[in-house]
C-alpha cells in the first residue's frame, strides 16, 4: 500500500525536480523511483551511515536523508546528484512525504481507531464503515483492561505490556494517560471469566516484576461488537474507581463482580445523604467507635454467625453480644436480624463512598 503511494507521488514530483528520486524501505530495498529500473534494487549500508549524519550522506553520486515521521525513521529518500539543490531536493522529499506517511499512520492505524472508539471520539455511523475500511472485524468477542500504576522502572509500562501482548492483529495496547494503559484482548471460544482474570494477574505480576509499585487493574465485562468497546472502557474505569472505594484490597478488580458497591457508586450523592439521615436518625454512625465497627465487620465477614465471629475476634459470646446490643439501641438496627443487617452493611458502604468522592466518568 505506502509503495504504491509513494510511487504515484514520486512519478508526479520527477519533472518539477528534474533528477532521479526514489525511497528505500527498511530493508534496504528501493520500492519507489522515478526510474523504474532502479526498483528492486539493494542498497546497503546507507543507513548504518545515516545513523551518525541524519542530515544525509552522499555516496556515489547520489544524496540520501532519512524521511521524518512520528515513528522509527525506517524510510530513506534519495536524489540524484551531490551538490546542493540535491541536498535540498532531498530535504523537501523527507518532510513532505514523511507527512504523507504520517496522516496515511493516523488514518489507518487500528490502534487509533479503537482508541477513538473507546474514548468516544467517533461517531457511531462512522464505525462499520472505518471497520471495513481498515478490515478489522467487528464482531468478536474482547475485553478491555484499564492497567493505572504508580511509579518508575526502567521500561515504559506501555512497552511491557506490549511486549507481553505482540499480537497486533488481534491485541491492541493503547496509551491512555501518562499513568493508564488500555489493553484490547480479543478473547478465543471457550474463554472463562478465570482466563479473563488471569490475564489480569500476569500484568500485574510482570509490572511489579519491572519494579513498578500500586499497580491496579480494572477489567471490564465482555463485549461481542466493536462499537461496545466505548462501554467497555467506561466499564473497566468503573472497576477500577469502585474497587477503590469498597474493595481496596481487590486487585484486579472485574466491573462483573462489583456487587452493590457498582449500585452506590451510581446513585446521586444527594439521595445517599438523605439515605444516611434516614438510617441513623436515632443516632449517627459516628457515635460507634471503631472497636465496634470492627465487631460489625467481622460479623458481616462471619455471615452474621454470632458464635464463628466471636471465635474470630477472640471474645466470649456474652462481649459480642453486649456489642450487638449497643448498636441496636444507638442506631434501632438489630444486626442479628437479617434485613437489619443489609440495611446497616449498604449504610456502611454509601458512608464510605461520600467521604472517598470518587470521580465520575
Amino acid at each position: 500500500m505506502f509503495n504504491r503511494m509513494f510511487q504515484s507521488v514520486i512519478h508526479q514530483m520527477k519533472d518539477a525536480i528534474g533528477r532521479v528520486i526514489g525511497i528505500i524501505d527498511k530493508n534496504d530495498i528501493v520500492v519507489a523511483c522515478s526510474d523504474l529500473q532502479h526498483i528492486g534494487e539493494v542498497r546497503q549500508g546507507i543507513r548504518e551511515d545515516l545513523t551518525f549524519r541524519p542530515e544525509g550522506v552522499v555516496t556515489g553520486g547520489v544524496t540520501y536523508r532519512s524521511l521524518v515521521t512520528s515513528g522509527k525513521p525506517d524510510l530513506i529518500v534519495f536524489v540524484e546528484g551531490a551538490d546542493k539543490p540535491a541536498e535540498q531536493a532531498a530535504a523537501l522529499l523527507s518532510i513532505a512525504l514523511g507527512n504523507m506517511k504520517n496522516l496515511y499512520d493516523q488514518k489507518y492505524d487500528k490502534a487509533s481507531f479503537i482508541k477513538n472508539i473507546m474514548l468516544d471520539n467517533i461517531l457511531p455511523s462512522d464505525i462499520y464503515a472505518k471497520s471495513k475500511e481498515l478490515r478489522f472485524s467487528s464482531e468478536e468477542k474482547r475485553v478491555v483492561y484499564i492497567i493505572k500504576y504508580q511509579g518508575t522502572s526502567e521500561q515504559f509500562p506501555y512497552e511491557i505490556i506490549g511486549g507481553m501482548y505482540p499480537d497486533r492483529a488481534h491485541d491492541y495496547v493503547i496509551n491512555i494517560g501518562e499513568q493508564d494503559v488500555a489493553l484490547v484482548k480479543e478473547l478465543p471460544d471457550g474463554t472463562t471469566q478465570a482466563d479473563i482474570r488471569e490475564i489480569a494477574e500476569n500484568i500485574i505480576k510482570t509490572l511489579n516484576a519491572e519494579s513498578l509499585v500500586n499497580v491496579s487493574v480494572g477489567i471490564s465485562s465482555v463485549v461481542t461488537n466493536i462499537k461496545d468497546l466505548a462501554r467497555a472502557y467506561k466499564e473497566a474505569r468503573i472497576a477500577l474507581e469502585v474497587g477503590k472505594v469498597f474493595d481496596t484490597a481487590k486487585n484486579p478488580i472485574s466491573y462483573e463482580n462489583l456487587g452493590i458497591g457498582r449500585l452506590i457508586y451510581q446513585l446521586p450523592t444527594t439521595l445517599c445523604e438523605v439515605f444516611l439521615q434516614e438510617v441513623f436518625r436515632r443516632g449517627s454512625l459516628e457515635s460507634l467507635d471503631d472497636e465496634t465497627l470492627d465487631t460489625v465487620r467481622a460479623f458481616f465477614e462471619n455471615n452474621l454467625n454470632v458464635s464463628e465471629t466471636s471465635r474470630k475476634l477472640f471474645v466470649h459470646r456474652n462481649t459480642l453480644v453486649y456489642r450487638l446490643e449497643k448498636i441496636r439501641k444507638l442506631t434501632g438496627l438489630d444486626l442479628r436480624e437479617f434485613d437489619h443487617a443489609v440495611t446497616f452493611k449498604v449504610a456502611l458502604m454509601v458512608k464510605k463512598y461520600l467521604t472517598s468522592k470518587p470521580t465520575k466518568f
